[in-house]
């Protein structure tokens, strides 16, 4: 009997609801059809295969949005992965509905560290034991309390704090599983690129965990990271490419042997159609069509959100839309809820609800000019700018902040040109969301802000009164105005 045995995982993650293919200079790239194509190419040329994905199935395109995640279970099931674990935006439609989705699911949906606070009851199954041709493959679903931010809100389920604890979890797995005759362990995380080399860095080798399979970060990799002899991979964002491992399993010393990685391009040349895929997909988009290819307006030209750390045109944009529109002093906008990269020229419904998802209340706030600053100076901290913490925020065009990042402090913070005064209060606008998780965002007790004055809802939906301004003006144009300048 042989003791190499050969075994392909093939993985995504932060699919975003990346159905349809796009033309990128003349060459048509990605979208779900191409991807099960090719999926299914490679169980059917290599016998041992397996498909996973690490997270974060929904949102970020209508037809996800518009059926709140069935379109995707139903599209998800004809692709048939082996094991599927959670992201955050798994629970953007909220933790009851997500437990009806994964009835719907075909396939499993792991996840070590999700739990109902009350009772300590994990809500899934915490990993999967997947036999392929007499191996044993351990899968376990890993994410962590930073980045289930939903979650956190409903205030019912909680989870791991941080990869301490998250290690601790998978040693507690492979020590129950390791007796089975494991011959190959996963981790299938949500963490991100960065927390996953520090979680590998902290496993035990006797665990025998063997890759990590990530997401959330939307890293794209040259080659795998080697940490603690655990190969950590992640495969960008959406549906233009896959990540492939070619793997060499010892079956005697249930280890991995050798493996080759890489990305694979979703591509004509590499992927055929999968027709069922588009049969599925026609039927939600001709519903999709009808309620959102009208045209809201016609920019003057094509606005960008290049990255989120940084003032860009898009941000400056709706801040200043729902400041005006709102009669906010200064709006707050972060830059994450912004998920495109571009708009326009010519905007659709449609193009409008995928560039800005997230949707739901403005909350107005009475917030002083030192309570001021102190948020911006937790927004600017260092964490951001070596690893990219989540929470920085476009504002509106009344304020403009100067950073310097090797002082550690603002330089100079204005509002209609005057220095911000420490015992006035600003009318400041954000979304729900970031409201609920104040403490998380700007490291200030929410309480003192709403000391200064009872707050309120202004606006139930924020994407609403952006269009409603849009398409009132034809022509718009945006440029950077230098209200958020970071001294490097």
């Amino acid at each position: 009997m042989n003791k190499f045995k050969k075994l392909t995982i093939l993985h995504s993650n932060d699919l975003h609801g990346d159905f349809l293919a796009e033309n990128v200079n003349d060459d048509l790239i990605g979208g779900v059809s191409m991807l099960s194509g090719y999926v299914n190419k490679v169980r059917n040329e290599v016998p041992n295969t397996l498909y996973c994905i690490a997270g974060d199935m929904f949102r970020g395109s209508v037809i996800d949005s518009e059926f709140k995640g069935t379109s995707t279970i139903e599209i998800m099931n004809a692709i048939a992965p082996d094991v599927v674990t959670l992201g955050n935006h798994e629970t953007d439609y909220g933790i009851a509905h997500l437990l009806f989705l994964e009835k719907c699911a075909k396939f499993p949906i792991i996840n070590a560290n999700l739990y109902i606070k009350s009772n300590s009851v994990r809500l899934f199954k915490p990993h999967k034991v997947l036999e392929v041709d007499g191996m044993k493959i351990l899968f376990i679903g890993i994410i962590t309390e930073s980045v289930m931010k939903q979650a956190r809100n409903e205030g019912l389920v909680g989870s791991f704090l941080d990869v301490h604890e998250a290690a601790e979890e998978v040693g507690r797995i492979c020590d129950a599983y390791n007796a089975t005759d494991i011959d190959l362990t996963v981790l299938l995380t949500h963490i991100g690129f960065e927390e996953d080399k520090q979680l590998a860095a902290m496993l035990d080798p006797a665990w025998g965990v063997d890759i990590i399979i990530g997401g959330h970060s939307h890293t794209f990799i040259e080659k795998p990271e080697i940490v603690n002899n655990i190969a950590v991979v992640q495969a960008g964002i959406g549906t233009d490419q896959i990540g492939r491992f070619d793997l060499t399993i010892d079956t005697d010393n249930n280890c991995l042997n050798d493996f080759e990685w890489r990305y694979v391009k979703v591509c004509p040349e590499n992927c055929p159609n999968d027709e069922a895929i588009d049969k599925i997909l026609a039927s939600y988009k001709n519903v999709t069509d009808v309620k959102y290819s009208r045209v809201i307006t016609r920019l003057k030209r094509k606005l960008t959100h290049p990255g989120r750390y940084m003032e860009t045109e898009l941000g400056d944009l709706f801040c200043d839309i729902l400041a005006e529109s709102l009669a906010l002093d200064v709006m707050l906008l972060a830059s994450g809820a912004i998920r495109n990269d571009s708009l326009g020229p010519v905007v659709q419904v449609s193009d409008l609800a995928e560039c800005f998802p997230y949707d739901g209340d403005v909350r107005l706030l009475y917030i002083t000019g030192k309570q001021l600053k102190a948020m911006f100076t937790y927004v600017f901290r260092d964490e951001v700018w070596q690893g990219g913490a989540s929470g920085f925020f476009q504002i509106s065009k009344r304020l403009h902040v100067k950073y310097d990042v090797k002082q550690r402090k603002i330089s100079d913070f204005t509002f209609d040109g005057e220095p911000i005064e420490d015992d006035r209060l600003y009318k400041v606008g954000m979304q729900q969301f970031h409201y609920r998780s104040f403490q998380k965002y700007f490291n200030f007790p929410l309480s003192e802000i709403e000391g200064n004055h009872p707050t309120r809802v202004v606006a139930s939906s924020a994407r609403v009164v952006i269009e409603e301004r849009l398409s009132e003006c034809q022509n718009i144009d945006k440029e950077i105005d230098g209200r958020i300048i970071i001294k490097e």
